[in-house]
């Protein structure tokens, strides 16, 4: 197996911590959330596919495929790309040179260290060994000191794709968050919640 030289993948990292390169505030993702789903609904309009205006069309496919395996379809809802996470990506991106740098090189990575296995890229790769890289960076705690760069990475882009989903119209739904809504009488905590929780009103 060909083997990544740590000058290699420290070339691609640039010395800025990932996981403050590419981590943002409450604002900036309510923001970023505002215009991809504005850009979403255009293109369906359109009826033409989202082009990205920072991710490469190989790397914008690649984002897509990542957020998928994070997140992915089920009976309860959609997967990541179903409720336009990519697209929330490409947004947070723009007009940010140090979260551009550490989100690219983040992503060539992920295609060196498939190169390096198994003579591919990562789009390229089957299921199984998509899979098998996800195992050797989901945990940074027990990652191999020569992956510990790519292990900051996927977690903080797995962060990001967890912002993207649960700000989404989807996520929202999928929480089954109901938001401040206004009741007729209030009747206190549902028995259940309470008997749950080991506590009850005084005076029971």
């Amino acid at each position: 197996m060909k083997q990544i030289s740590r000058r290699k993948l420290l070339q691609l990292f640039t010395s800025a911590p990932i996981a403050a390169a590419i981590s943002w505030s409450p604002a900036e993702t309510e923001a970023a959330q505002t215009q991809a789903q504005a850009a979403r609904r255009q293109a369906a309009e359109r009826r033409t596919p989202f082009q990205p205006k920072f991710f490469t069309r190989r790397e914008y496919a690649t984002v897509t495929v990542l957020a998928d395996l994070i997140i992915p379809r089920d009976e309860r809802s959609g997967s990541a790309s179903d409720a336009g996470v990519p697209e929330f990506m490409d947004f947070m991106m723009i007009d940010q040179p140090l979260r551009q740098t550490a989100m690219r090189g983040g992503l060539a990575f992920i295609d060196h260290l498939c190169d390096a296995r198994f003579d591919k890229a990562f789009l390229e790769c089957t299921d199984a060994e998509r899979r098998q890289v996800f195992d050797d960076l989901a945990y940074p705690g027990k990652a191999d000191p020569a992956l510990v760069h790519g292990a900051a990475f996927f977690s903080s882009f797995r962060d990001l794709t967890a912002s993207g989903f649960w700000t989404s119209k989807m996520g929202i739904e999928d929480l089954q968050y109901l938001g401040n809504k206004p009741v007729a009488e209030w009747k206190g905590c549902p028995s259940e919640a309470l008997e749950h929780l080991g506590v009850k009103y005084e005076g029971e």
